[in-house]
């Protein structure tokens, strides 16, 4: 394990000798506005299953403020499985963290277990929905467990709330969080149900969603709430059920469904830039899947790349020599980070 770090830090490093150049001409550029990371999954902490450890480890690795959407301490997401299950590890993020509820938090009565558990944090208990800015971007979090709380329909308090509260933050880039999925092509599919979130974030201009519910990693095209492709000013949906309770079997890829797996945990961290942003999926240890990509906001006074996406995967039109290589860099990296915490965690087991 010792060898394979080193190698991996050393391929880093001959990396970064081979982009100085470029990182310095790149440097010499200022970036506008402010830079904010979003790191998350959902569908997260059971005590009987350890892919929460590996998820939570990845964490320690990654600034920014975390997400969770929905079903973080299963399975009826009482006080003692937020204590005993989902605050050894996601718990230790506590501090950073920006929740939203999912179906298992209410299996107890009122949600009382999350919401006790997270405070403040959660926001109102009788609303469980909320807002806040994240570098230039403003973020919605929603709550579908509609029956909890007044509906989810168009004329609902909560999406009234939506509206008003994207009325009085015209960002240039929005996204929002919640539990369940509009489109999915996992074990629970579609769900009309939050077309009227859908439809109050395509009329303000928002730019992303993500969801979880079925335990799998899914990303979408550009869409409008129906479900048709719409490359100009869709909603790119993301699904990342992949906190650690267990995997879900995908079917039959959906339209506008671009990148389907449902054998992975994993989170998903996105990089928020004042008009665009860059997504990556990273997995746990031992694992190969991975998904990365860059978008550029709807509401963006410039115009977003020529062919849409910039893959570092290098799928797509191709980015600049550096942030390509830049990109692969960072990929070593964390992956150098995460196999010495691996061996440090095999050190500690056998004393």
């Amino acid at each position: 394990m010792r060898s394979c770090v080193f190698l991996a830090v050393l391929l880093a490093g001959a990396i970064c000798a081979s982009v100085a150049s470029d990182s310095r001409a790149a440097a010499q550029t200022p970036t506008p506005g402010p830079e904010a990371v979003l790191v998350g999954a959902g569908d997260i902490a059971s005590c009987t299953n350890p892919g929460d450890e590996q998820t939570g480890e990845l964490l320690t690795l990654i600034p920014g403020t975390v997400a969770t959407f929905g079903d973080d301490a299963y399975e009826s997401g009482t006080a003692a499985e937020f204590t005993s299950c989902y605050d050894p590890n996601w718990g230790i993020q506590k501090s950073r963290t920006k929740p939203s509820a999912g179906n298992h938090e209410y299996n107890t009565s009122g949600a009382t277990g999350y919401y006790n558990y997270f405070g403040a944090a959660a926001g109102d208990p009788t609303r469980g929905y909320y807002s806040y800015d994240l570098g230039a971007w403003h973020v919605v979090v929603l709550n579908s467990n509609c029956a909890a709380i007044g509906g989810c329909d168009a004329a609902s308090p909560q999406v009234q709330w939506l509206r008003a509260d994207l009325s009085a933050h015209p960002a240039t880039c929005t996204l929002a969080y919640w539990h369940h999925p509009r489109f999915s092509s996992g074990q629970h599919g579609n769900n009309a149900t939050f077309q009227p979130f859908w439809q109050a974030l395509y009329d303000y201009g928002a730019d992303l969603v993500l969801v979880g519910h079925d335990h799998d990693y899914e990303r979408f095209a550009l869409q409008n709430p129906a479900g048709s492709a719409d490359p100009q000013h869709g909603i790119r949906e993301f699904v990342v059920g992949t906190g650690g309770r267990s995997h879900y079997a995908m079917g039959a890829p959906i339209a506008n469904s671009e990148v389907q797996n449902g054998d992975t945990y994993g989170v998903i961290k996105l990089t928020l830039h004042p008009t665009s942003y860059d997504w990556q999926f990273i997995h746990v240890f031992g694992a190969t899947f991975t998904d990365s990509g860059s978008g550029a906001c709807v509401s963006a006074a410039s115009p977003p790349p020529v062919g849409g996406l910039t893959s570092l995967s290098g799928e797509g039109p191709a980015g600049s020599h550096s942030t390509r290589l830049l990109g692969v860099v960072a990929g070593v990296l964390l992956t150098a980070s995460i196999a010495a915490a691996a061996y440090a965690r095999a050190l500690r087991s056998r004393s």
